[in-house]
């Protein structure tokens, strides 16, 4: 593995384990997500232990495009019945990610900028994950393909964490065990995955059925999952990518893979434009349109991810109306 040097930039490491059926990804997320946070700025910061869940789950959606090679996009969504009505995160096939919440109460306040699930989302037991898988060009009745499941164990026991929950979700969706160290503050946002690699090959006809045969049972991914979980989040916000991966397998065969910096490298970018707020403006419908200009004199739609404000005019709502104009309505939840 080549050195690396102390930089801002965001970058992806991809590595296996020589020999062994593990593999292992890490991710820091720097001027991307400092990116995010200041766009998010506009519209008014969110609370200390909002931005550290949304930071973990930019991470861990980065990791999970970055690990399936996804041709469109991974959303990643939680949602419950607690402050934080939603929080999501979208990843495109280049890496590039953004994330926004909805919050409809006051989150507690805390000294340490964390608060569990259950107080943030989960409140009264009814909070889920989604998983949500949007071809990039999807045909015509295509559908997404989403996989959901519940913030508990398979005991009914809470899941505090994020990572918690997708490693969950990884065992009943996949049949993989996963193991996934994810951190975040107001600079970085981190995660370290290992994971069992899938049967292949010939034999993977019935790969699912073996796939969820052999959870927990391999002794290799067991010891190396052990070492990823010595891994502190601080360790994981303030270490470098290399002396991270140098601490905790100092001992295994590695094979690292070149890193993904630079213009490959993950980056905030949102994917709202004119066009795309225009087509969610029609889908609402003239009379709609038509009342918000006679009580307002505009339209006015701000982006939650990004910022972005739309400046819609008597003269542009009418043409948004016209022949030319008609287009299939779209989503006004990810513009």
């Amino acid at each position: 593995m080549r050195p690396l040097n102390e930089n801002p930039m965001s970058e992806l490491h991809k590595f296996l384990f020589e020999g062994l059926p593990v593999r292992g990804m890490l991710v820091r997320l720097t001027d991307g997500w400092q990116e995010a946070l200041r766009r998010r700025e506009v519209a008014g910061p969110f609370d200390a232990p909002l931005r550290r869940l949304l930071g973990e789950m930019s991470a861990a959606s980065v990791l999970m495009q970055a690990n399936i090679k996804f041709n469109g996009a991974v959303v990643m969504q939680i949602f419950g019945d607690g402050p934080v009505k939603l929080a999501v995160t979208e990843v495109q096939p280049d890496l590039s990610f953004r994330s926004t919440a909805k919050v409809v109460g006051e989150i507690p306040a805390t000294d340490n900028g964390h608060l569990p699930l259950e107080v943030m989302v989960n409140v009264n037991g009814h909070g889920r994950c989604a998983i949500t898988l949007d071809p990039k060009d999807r045909q015509e009745g295509q559908q997404p393909y989403q996989g959901v499941v519940s913030l508990h164990g398979d005991h009914r026991e809470p899941l505090h964490e994020i990572s918690q929950v997708l490693e969950h979700y990884m065992l009943q969706s996949e049949q993989l065990d996963t193991k996934l160290i994810l951190a975040a503050n107001d600079e970085v946002a981190a995660g370290l995955l290992i994971q069992r690699m899938p049967v292949e090959g010939d034999a993977n006809l019935a790969g699912g059925a073996r796939n969820e045969d052999e959870i927990g049972l391999s002794e290799h991914y067991n010891r190396i999952a052990h070492l990823a979980s010595t891994l502190t989040q601080e360790e994981l916000l303030t270490l470098d990518a290399a002396t991270i991966l140098r601490r905790l397998f100092w001992e295994e065969e590695v094979r690292y893979f070149e890193p993904q910096e630079g213009d490959l490298a993950p980056r905030f970018a949102c994917t709202c434009s004119r066009e795309r707020v225009s087509s969610m403006l029609r889908s609402l419908g003239q009379p709609e349109i038509d009342s918000i200009i006679a009580e307002q004199g505009q339209v006015e739609i701000g982006c939650d991810f990004c910022g972005q404000h739309y400046l819609f005019d008597p003269v542009d709502a009418a043409e948004l109306f016209t022949d030319g104009a008609d287009t299939p309505p779209s989503s006004s939840l990810l513009q």
